[in-house]
């Protein structure tokens, strides 16, 4: 069995936020070793506040929704997760739980979030961390949140058109400050936003669109990696967006998966979470 990491989590992002300034990105990491990879996690469970377990062990407590976590360096191995709803664990029922096997090399975010129809899921996705063109800057956007297809815009007009839960889209952008905003697919109907985003040169930026539109508590969350432009082979650190503080490093939980050979095995069980999500 892996030895247990430990977890490093970012307190409360406001549930309802619009307001999107990027965090200046963290820089580069030296490049893992081979038994290792590098994972990020994202909370996008509005209203959910979790206890998490890892080989039956407390590795969090009261981990709030909007928050995602720098990446850290983990041992490659099999993780049984468990989340729980705050106090409700570990004699009660997970609302998430899945067994994670985390392989060599890769870089990924995991990210607990709602599906299209409201009921808690976990998804890992691919943190891109390749080279970008001289002043330019790498903008994906991710639409984890229980709401229909949306279009992103940047000063009013469309970059991405008919995204839907739980995909993903990635653009080279020049770098520069963007207003930005999320509409509903095909219309001019705000979301979420405005929202100025700060795109550095050289960096790769991750925005999250989360939460529920029948709850009317969609939010933005951001995610950035620097390093882009000079080191594209190595493994790169990165920030949590508007209004996340990252708590102690020694915080962190091996909750997750590495990007590329991710292999998820094992039943995860979604429960829906009546009157918890706002």
């Amino acid at each position: 069995m892996t030895s247990r990491t430990t977890i490093a989590v970012a307190a409360s992002a406001g549930a309802c936020a619009l307001a999107l300034g990027l965090t200046a990105p963290a820089m580069a990491a030296p490049a893992q070793a081979r038994d290792k990879a590098m994972v990020s996690v994202f909370h996008g469970i509005p209203g959910m506040t979790v206890d998490v377990y890892a080989n039956g062990d407390e590795l969090l407590s009261d981990f709030e929704p909007g928050t995602v976590t720098d990446p850290q360096s983990l041992d490659a191995g099999t993780y049984d997760i468990q989340i729980f709803e705050a106090g409700r664990g570990p004699e009660g029922t997970p609302a998430l739980e899945k067994r994670v096997k985390v392989p060599e090399g890769g870089n990924a975010t995991v990210a607990a979030h709602l599906s299209a129809d409201g009921e808690p899921r976990l998804a890992t996705f691919t943190d891109d961390v390749s080279t970008v063109d001289t002043g330019q800057a790498r903008l994906t956007v991710r639409h984890v949140a229980a709401a229909p297809a949306v279009d992103v815009r940047a000063g009013g007009q469309p970059v991405f058109t008919d995204l839907t839960n739980p995909d993903e889209d990635t653009a080279a952008v020049d770098a520069g400050t963007v207003n930005a905003d999320v509409v509903l697919a095909g219309t001019d109907t705000v979301a979420i936003g405005p929202a100025e985003l700060d795109l550095k040169e050289g960096t790769s930026n991750v925005v999250y669109a989360w939460g529920s539109a029948e709850d009317k508590n969609l939010a933005l969350a951001t995610q950035a990696f620097s390093g882009m432009e000079t080191t594209p082979n190595a493994v790169h650190a990165g920030g949590s967006g508007a209004a996340v503080t990252p708590n102690s490093p020694d915080q962190w939980l091996a909750w997750a998966a590495a990007a590329g050979a991710i292999t998820l095995t094992g039943a995860m069980v979604a429960r829906q979470v009546a009157g918890r999500r706002g």
